[in-house]
């Protein structure tokens, strides 16, 4: 369902001008200024000690859902590493709960659906999100963005093809073949399936942006399973329609998708201003690929997180070299942050950028 046209209100970290001038704002907007901006997917969570800490008793969808807790994940990364931009702490399946669908988050294996959606009859019994239920995310949000002052929060979603894959496959999979396969036999659900995904994440981010966060991120960890035209035909008009949710609302909006090295070329008509790279592209070559005209955020490779500092260094360099001829560069990882990762070796890479 379309959105009603809006605007940011007044308060907005971007309209108050608390974070337009920030380095990863600029940098979002496609200006290059003195400081590259840093920030790392999954930075809230499971590496920090004090994040373990908080999570002490209390299931991930609750912490989600615990405003002054989701609060607190989001922060402490910024407090520990000096990172230019908190991320929302929360999962992408939060808005299917949210949306009345009986999932939750098993440790050590992620989101799960006992009732998956693999039927056009299934389909027709999604409900559309209220309102009211996402007020735990504007009220968390809210709290975050007072506490951060100049430092943008990222808002969150999940892409339409990923959450989707979760719903048809029951839990994580490495290559959704039920998920491709109803793609492609049942076309009609398909596309109400991922218009139905789309309009909860819209709504999602919608709410996000709306209580304050100053940027958005939408994450596709399993689009690199679908061929090129599968993607540009079947996927990338639902990932457009999540974007289409923020229309009027004036924030810069990342894509970032694993496996998406021959797909890039069909992101900035999602409506995406800045394109996240995996570890496996080099960003020179995806620059290559995107013409020289989008801003690029990435692409440290996780695995060096535990290798020796001199070698580190060397590869976080790298990164940086070959992103310079783009328009702008956030440096992040080409993934999340593995959960055994030592957090100091995070605040150090987060010095040695700015230092470059």
């Amino acid at each position: 369902m379309p959105s009603e046209v809006i605007a940011l209100p007044e308060s907005h970290p971007l309209r108050d001008g608390r974070t337009a001038a920030s380095p990863l704002v600029q940098a979002a907007l496609g200006r290059r200024g003195p400081t590259l901006p840093v920030w790392f997917m999954r930075q809230a969570g499971r590496s920090l000690p004090e994040y373990r800490a908080s999570r002490v008793g209390t299931e991930m969808l609750d912490a989600c859902l615990t405003p002054d807790l989701a609060a607190e994940i989001t922060l402490q990364p910024v407090r520990r590493h000096g990172v230019d931009a908190a991320v929302f702490f929360s999962d992408i399946v939060v808005p299917v709960l949210l949306a009345g669908v009986d999932v939750r988050i098993v440790p050590g294996r992620g989101p799960v659906i006992d009732e998956p959606i693999r039927s056009a009859a299934d389909i027709l019994r999604l409900r559309p999100i209220e309102h009211e239920a996402l007020q735990p995310i504007a009220d968390a949000v809210a709290l975050t963005v007072a506490e951060l002052g100049d430092t943008p929060l990222i808002g969150f979603g999940g892409a339409p093809y990923t959450v989707a894959s979760y719903l048809v496959e029951g839990g994580p999979s490495k290559d959704q073949l039920r998920t491709r396969a109803l793609m492609r036999t049942e076309p009609h659900a398909w596309a109400a399936l991922l218009n139905w995904c789309a309009d909860v994440t819209g709504a999602f981010l919608k709410t996000q942006v709306l209580a304050g966060a100053s940027v958005v991120q939408l994450f596709d960890s399993w689009a690199g399973s679908l061929s090129r035209d599968d993607y540009i035909r079947r996927v990338a008009p639902h990932s457009r329609r999540a974007f289409d949710a923020l229309r009027g609302l004036d924030v810069p909006r990342i894509h970032f998708g694993l496996g998406m090295g021959e797909m890039l070329d069909a992101l900035p008509a999602l409506g995406a201003d800045v394109v996240g790279i995996d570890w496996r592209l080099p960003l020179d070559e995806a620059n290559r690929r995107l013409g020289g005209r989008m801003p690029l955020q990435g692409n440290i490779d996780p695995a060096m997180l535990t290798a020796p500092w001199p070698l580190l260094g060397r590869h976080v360099r790298d990164v940086v070299e070959r992103g310079a001829d783009a328009p702008a560069h956030i440096v992040n990882l080409g993934h999340g942050v593995p959960p055994e990762t030592d957090p100091d070796v995070l605040g150090r890479i987060v010095e040695l950028v700015h230092e470059l």
